[in-house]
């Protein structure tokens, strides 16, 4: 009995001193490999037999080739493209790389040759972590959907003089955003394909409905006679008494037919002392300053610009009010003024009734800007504009993008909008106080949208004849930052926007 157990522990012995040679052994034979072991991936790429630097060089080059395509994201006709940098995408590749080289080296000389031999027969997958800014691809989709020409538009409503007009909305759709949000995300961590196009997810839905008892209530005010106050000067601003001229019974019954607009008249009630009449005290400082020029020989963009001015010209905003554009220039028809120029709708250059006025609201931003006044809506263009640098443009359209802003100030202001002879300028005026900053707004472009050329085929025209019907011209995406100054001194920088520019095609008409 005594002679099998010193027999058991002799062949138990020899077993052990056989495995530790073994191990020995094989650490002896890989302890020169300096490469990445077998059937070792990177999400979908392999980098079996590569050294570090090799594996690290194919990622990036993959990863590389996927930033600079950005994604498109389409719906119908309507496309645009998404870069990495408006996102904030920060991909840890060489953490990643690390991690494959390390598999069969970080352990004890037992688990690193398990490690090794494991990885001959079975495939070993590393993900790559992503940092991915969630906050600005929020944003992004937000204004992505702003931007869509068939979205939901809910009724709205603006006074005109002694009328209030009532637009009807319009059924439209919405984006799925958790969804898109999820396929974005995931294409972005694809790292091994190329393909960067995505239908927009989205779900038809009815506007909501128009409350008139709702917006007789908000619009509804006594007349107050505007006044100045002295030790500290303040300024306030006048207002008109302002309710329905009929009941409300009266005004559903109007509502009740099928039209698109509706026109309810206001019984407005003037206030016996305007601004006006406590003189320059009342605004007494300019606060901003902002400059565009357009072409006066375009008589219809130029008297597009005059009257949009003319409705903001004088326009006083009290503290805590917020402006709107669209509610003070009002629905853009040929009944109101406004005649056809050219302007961006739907991802093309069209005629459209109001073209030009964005330029206005544009000059009117980069005032408000520099006022250090609070923007509350804003969107930048499908395309870039001439008369302001990327990334301060603001586009409006009726019922759907607006721009407004917040008097985040302690006193009234005063907005004065002069156009003419080919010159758009928007002075902001009011009362400077203590904590005013000096405004500096700086815009840079962050990479190039390349302009592409698309045939469209036009029958009349002779074999071989080719006209061209629209020059196309490079997009990009921007950064603009807003730094504060106090003495000379940077108090602060602070980035307000990220903004895609699509490229605009040139567009060649040909017979086949």
């Amino acid at each position: 009995m005594k002679k099998f157990k010193v027999s058991t522990l002799l062949i138990i012995g020899g077993l052990i001193l056989f495995v530790l040679v073994i191990s020995v052994v094989f650490s002896l034979v890989n302890m020169g490999n300096n490469k990445i072991y077998k059937n070792i991936f990177i999400e979908d790429v392999d980098v079996s037999q590569k050294e570090r630097q090799e594996a690290e060089e194919i990622v990036k080059k993959l990863y590389r080739q996927k930033q600079l395509n950005g994604i498109t994201l389409k719906h119908d006709d309507f496309e645009i493209n998404l870069s990495y940098e408006q996102i904030g995408v920060n991909p840890e590749l060489e953490k990643s790389v690390e991690e494959a080289y390390s598999i069969g080296r970080i352990g004890n000389i037992f688990t690193n040759n398990y490690s090794i031999l494991f990885s001959n027969f079975i495939k070993r997958k590393i993900d790559i972590n992503y940092n991915i800014d969630e906050n600005n691809l929020d944003l992004c989709i937000n204004d992505i959907e702003n931007k869509l020409p068939d979205i939901k538009i809910d009724g709205s409503y603006s006074i005109e003089g002694s009328e209030l007009i009532i637009s009807k909305g319009k059924v439209g759709v919405l984006v799925k955003k958790d969804e898109l949000k999820k396929e974005i995300i995931e294409n972005i961590k694809n790292i091994s394909t190329l393909d960067n196009i995505i239908e927009i997810p989205t779900t038809q839905v009815e506007p909501e409905e128009i409350d008139i008892e709702q917006i007789a209530q908000t619009i509804k005010k006594k007349p107050k006679n505007a006044y100045l106050s002295t030790n500290p000067l303040e300024v306030h601003a006048d207002e008109n008494g302002v309710e329905l001229a009929i009941s409300i019974d009266e005004a559903k019954q109007i509502l009740s037919e099928e039209k698109e607009e509706y026109i309810l008249p206001l019984k407005i009630t003037e206030a016996s002392t305007k601004v006006a009449d406590l003189g320059e005290n009342a605004f007494p400082n300019l606060l901003s300053t902002y400059t565009t020029n357009y072409d006066a020989s375009n008589i219809n963009r130029d008297n597009n610009l005059v009257l949009a001015a003319n409705k903001i010209n004088g326009t006083v905003i009290n503290p805590g009010e917020v402006f709107s554009y669209n509610q003070t220039i009002g629905k853009r028809t040929i009944e109101n003024g406004f005649k056809e120029a050219k302007a961006y709708a739907g991802g093309k250059v069209v005629l459209d009734v109001g073209g030009g006025i964005c330029q206005l609201s544009s000059t009117l931003y980069n005032s408000v800007l520099l006022a250090n006044l609070e923007v509350t809506e804003r969107h930048n263009h499908y395309f870039k504009t001439t008369y302001v640098p990327e990334g301060r443009d603001a586009t409006v359209s009726w019922g759907a993008l607006d721009f407004k802003f917040k008097n985040n100030r302690k006193y009234p202001i005063k907005i004065e909008a002069i156009v003419g002879d080919g010159v758009a300028t928007i002075n902001i005026y009011g009362i400077k106080q203590e904590d005013d900053y000096t405004v500096v707004i700086d815009s840079s472009v962050t990479s190039i949208i390349s302009s592409k050329t698309e045939y469209q085929v036009d029958s009349s025209l002779k074999d071989g004849e080719e006209v061209t019907t629209q020059k196309g011209s490079n997009g990009c995406t921007s950064e603009t930052y807003k730094t504060l100054l106090k003495n000379g001194a940077v108090v602060s920088k602070t980035l307000i926007s990220s903004d895609t520019y699509n490229a605009l095609p040139t567009i060649i008409m040909r017979n086949k």
